[in-house]
């Protein structure tokens, strides 16, 4: 395949949620023929740019991805499954990005917090934070609001992301945001919010910087704090 039937492949790839040949995709049977991982791997042996299979194959697939779950066309585990064919490859192209002098946008803390198990939503958040070129540093789940604020005063993070999917769980949203003041972090921090219960006004009232519904608003949201316009801007 050519450089450019490559990115179209590794699109159409994401978009089916294929991380290698044995899965089957979302909307047609494809065991056997190459999935993300191989593609992605036989762009860099065709020394395709590492910025056009990040931006045109990974970064456009997933706005695809996100349209389809805007239209109720997709759901939770077709997203997941698109973002971990993303994430499966982010590593590999990371040294490459580097050598393309590619500068990320900025440093992204993730967490979980306390008491909050859940997991999902973060790691698509992630995935595509680091797909859109952002250094992503996950602290996993139920991080204690210490823990958190101490990774911010370590990590220096330009961005923090909390999640919570529990009523229960939101209140260390607003306890993180108050230790940080206190501690001297927050001015120079955005904070970013999500998950299943909490919205806009709970944001306003933590007094965090954005609220987002889903990974695709947490990606445009990052993308113009960091001045770069949309998910593809």
């Amino acid at each position: 395949m050519s450089g450019s039937e490559l990115i179209s492949a590794i699109r159409y790839n994401v978009l089916q949620g294929r991380r290698d040949k044995d899965d089957e995709g979302l909307e047609d049977d494809l065991v056997g023929e190459p999935g993300v991982e191989e593609l992605v791997k036989e762009a860099l042996q065709k020394k395709v740019p590492v910025h056009d299979i990040l931006l045109h194959g990974l970064t456009e697939g997933m706005k695809q991805v996100g349209e389809k779950f805007e239209k109720k066309e997709y759901f939770i585990p077709d997203m997941l499954s698109a973002a971990e064919a993303v994430g499966a490859v982010m590593e590999t192209l990371e040294p490459y990005l580097l050598q393309e002098g590619t500068t990320s946008k900025g440093k992204f803390l993730l967490a979980t917090v306390e008491k909050d198990q859940h997991d999902i939503g973060k790691n698509i958040v992630g995935i595509m934070l680091k797909g859109a070129g952002f250094h992503v540093v996950d602290l996993g789940i139920s991080v204690p609001t210490a823990d958190i604020v101490t990774a911010v005063e370590k990590e220096k993070p330009d961005y923090l992301g909390l999640s919570a999917l529990l009523d229960t769980t939101m209140r260390h949203m607003q306890e993180t945001i108050s230790l940080l003041q206190e501690k001297g972090l927050r001015s120079d921090l955005k904070v970013i919010i999500g998950g299943a219960p909490t919205s806009p006004e709970f944001a306003g009232k933590i007094g965090a910087d954005a609220h987002c519904k889903d990974a695709f608003a947490a990606v445009n949201t990052a993308n113009e704090m960091a001045g770069g316009g949309g998910a593809n801007g």
